[in-house]
């Protein structure tokens, strides 16, 4: 004993760094800090768990109605007219005798397929006097409302109606369309709980009609994790203070005669009190402190008969498999996008999804997440950790290999153990990553202290920076890395007007040369300014600012750059014209915002890059330079970041792939470097800008006239002449925005 203590004196840094790592685990196990990387592998492990333990059998009490392709084919596209729908339900209860439906889809919107709404306006205007015309139009009414028949066939029938609900920006959140269903739960339920289901913004239901005659509503929203694979559904979403049921909670309530959902909460010591699971009837059903379960696959898509739609309509479907079943109507065709990534399959229909929660809830085979499972998981990692921590330091490489490998092996079958038999979800990556993580420390413990920082950065980021910043960044080495982050950037990207008339009129050697000279003059530029290249795609340059290394002013660094390289580049080109080159001009766009900041490459070659919508928009900025006949564009967040320029706006627009209208701007100088003409003519470019904005097309264009006839050069006031003539010839409405939408990238 004695010798033991005093070896493990020796290996103290060791030891330490062990508890390190466990301590690092644990800390993540509590929520402490949020790694993503270790989130993901979780998933992965949970994935493996799912596909590992599933019964990959077919459960016939199941049957998905299915719009497929071939339903598309026979019976039109979708959405199908109402009276067909009305056939459809007809056509299951009637002649299949199924004993419960739900639709995976929503009909906010009403059918004018049968041409009502025209026979009326023509009773209205033109032979309202026709005492025959309104006599058989009262008539054809009652056959040509599909809605109204639509509706009729789910009354007195068990249809659940499925509706979907809207989380996220300004523009969802706007949608409210349809009428929604009473809420399962009224405000005020779970005041005073720790309960945070997700929170509507807007919603997507059926009609009014369709609403009160089906047996009950359900949403069928599912959002997936950050990862895009969907491993739980919300049993309830919070909209306006109430809570409303999925659809597959709803058709349960169905099938066990429940008219009123119960939520059961656990309380803990600290008053922590959140809701557990729901009862319905005889069954509970586990959810987190988001509402959510976790959905039971079964296995692969097929796991529940399927029945094309238009085999039911056509009656051409076996009865036996139909009678007595519980019937989801939804799709599987890829042109209507309901296929979900999940664990078991990269494209599975999103019905099968609800089908699946049915199934789970019908067998009793949920798994559960309950709050002590956190107790478990520290646990393990706690005993796992500290028995690797202090056996490897006096193991030799075969034992340190073959303790790790029993440490690996009894924490895999305890996981197992616990999710097969007690159906009970412990997170297994953050243990098995932390026993390797000891493992590799222990083995490697005399390498990782011989390495050198500064080396290791210039290997990681020498050919994306100059070498002055890797200098700079060998300080703290351990603060740099190329793990992907989140953060506030400055992206530039500049691009060659008309490269491709200029490659054509050069040979291959000089077109080489005339792009080193010019990639190598705005490198240094943007380098001399603590730029990062990030690449270069044929003749265009992707820059940015703020990372690796942190830069508070990020955005006034590149607005300042792009400045530089159009000086550059007015230099470069008399060196040119000597040599018989054409004459280069550039577009440059910049745009600040969150990006997504690291190795996005591929196990075979490495890419440190930003990706992200700022990013994008940043591109779309420096195709827009060509349009209004500018060097460079720069986003409002840009010019937010970087007051100390003074700008000239150009316009409010909403480019491709982009919803949200943004106000682009040209940057002239540095405010103390403005003159007296171009405050001026900013001033007047204002006011040009607010008449046209309110529609006084009279004033605007007088405005704009004078400034093109004072700066004859300039190109955007002869695009507002433009557009004025086309506004007081086709006026935009009251609603008008005053926002251009750019549909080319």
């Amino acid at each position: 004993m004695r010798n033991y203590i005093s070896r493990l004196k020796r290996e103290i840094p060791l030891f330490g760094l062990a508890l390190l790592v466990m301590a690092f685990f644990l800390s993540h196990a509590a929520n402490l800090f949020e790694w993503r990387l270790l989130d993901r592998l979780e998933g992965f492990a949970y994935d493996a768990r799912i596909r590992l333990t599933m019964p990959n059998t077919v459960d016939p009490r199941i049957v998905i109605v299915d719009i497929d392709d071939k339903s598309l084919r026979e019976q039109g596209h979708w959405p199908w007219r109402r009276d067909l729908l009305e056939e459809l339900v007809d056509t299951l209860f009637d002649h299949y005798q199924v004993a419960l439906a739900g639709f995976d889809a929503t009909f906010p919107e009403p059918d004018d397929s049968s041409g009502l709404g025209v026979l009326e306006q023509l009773g209205d205007e033109q032979f309202r006097d026709i005492p025959a015309y309104a006599e058989r139009l009262g008539g054809l009414r009652e056959i040509l409302d599909y809605d109204r028949r639509f509706a009729d066939s789910l009354r007195d029938r068990p249809v659940i109606l499925g509706y979907y609900f809207t989380v996220g920006g300004a523009k969802e959140a706007a949608v409210q369309a349809g009428a929604l269903p009473p809420p399962v739960f009224p405000e005020g339920t779970f005041e005073g709980w720790d309960f945070f289901p997700l929170e509507a913004k807007g919603y997507g239901a059926n009609l009014p009609q369709l609403t009160a005659n089906a047996f009950g509503n359900g949403h069928f929203t599912m959002l997936p994790d950050e990862d895009g694979i969907v491993r739980r559904v919300p049993m309830l979403i919070q909209y306006q203070d109430a809570y409303y049921e999925a659809l597959s909670l709803a058709m349960l309530r169905y099938l066990f005669v429940v008219d009123e959902l119960k939520a059961e909460f656990i309380e803990s010591a600290g008053d922590y009190r959140t809701p557990e699971r729901i009862a319905v009837g005889p069954v509970q059903i586990p959810i987190d402190e988001r509402s959510q379960v976790l959905v039971p696959y079964r296995g692969r898509q097929g796991s529940f008969p399927y029945v094309s739609a238009t085999d039911v309509l056509n009656r051409r479907a076996a009865s036996e498999t139909l009678r007595d079943t519980i019937v989801i109507v939804g799709t599987s065709a890829q042109g209507l996008a309901d296929l979900r990534s999940t664990p078991v399959q990269n494209a599975l229909p999103g019905v099968e999804v609800h089908a699946n929660i049915l199934s789970g809830v019908l067998d009793q085979r949920l798994i559960k997440r309950p709050l002590y499972v956190l107790g478990v998981e520290l646990a393990q990692l706690f005993v796992t950790g500290l028995a690797l921590a202090l056996m490897l330091p006096f193991l030799s490489a075969v034992g340190a290999v073959a303790a790790s490998a029993m440490a690996l092996a009894a924490y895999t079958g305890f996981n197992l153990y616990l999710w097969q038999v007690q159906h009970l979800v412990i997170p297994l990556a953050s243990g098995l990553l932390m026993i390797m993580a000891i493992f590799l420390l222990h083995m490697s413990y005399g390498f990782f202290i011989e390495r050198r920082g500064k080396r290791q950065l210039s290997e990681l980021f020498g050919q994306y920076i100059p070498p002055e910043l890797v200098e700079e960044m060998s300080v703290a080495p351990e603060s740099y890395s190329l793990e992907a982050q989140s953060r506030e950037l400055t992206v530039l990207f500049s691009d060659i007007r008309g490269f491709t008339t200029i490659s054509e009129g050069l040979t291959p050697a000089d077109l080489s040369a005339l792009m080193k000279e010019y990639l190598t003059a705005m490198t240094k530029v943007i380098h001399e300014h603590r730029g990062t290249i990030d690449k270069y795609i044929g003749d265009a340059i992707m820059a940015f600012w703020g990372a690796p290394l942190e830069d508070r002013d990020h955005a006034p660094h590149a607005i300042q750059t792009a400045l530089y390289m159009l000086e550059r580049l007015n230099a470069i080109r008399e060196d040119f014209h000597e040599r018989g080159w054409p004459e280069i001009r550039i577009g440059i766009g910049i745009n600040t915002g969150v990006m997504s900041v690291g190795d996005m490459g591929s196990r075979f070659r490495r890419s440190y890059t930003v990706l992200g919508d700022a990013v994008n928009l940043g591109s779309r900025l420096e195709g827009l330079t060509k349009e209004y006949g500018v060097e460079m564009i720069v986003s409002e967040s840009t010019v937010a970041a970087a007051p100390e320029h003074v700008y000239r706006e150009l316009d409010l627009v909403r480019v491709k792939g982009k919803h949200k209208p943004i106000a682009i701007y040209e940057p002239v100088a540095e405010s103390g470097d403005v003159t007296s003409d171009e405050t001026e003519e900013l001033e007047w470019l204002s006011q040009a800008l607010r008449a046209y904005r309110g529609q006084e097309w009279d004033a605007a264009a007088s405005i704009f006239i004078r400034l093109q006839e004072s700066t004859l050069d300039r190109k955007l006031y002869g695009i507002y002449l433009e557009r004025i003539a086309h506004f007081k010839e086709s006026p935009p409405g009251s609603d008008w925005d005053g926002v251009f939408t750019h549909l080319k990238k």
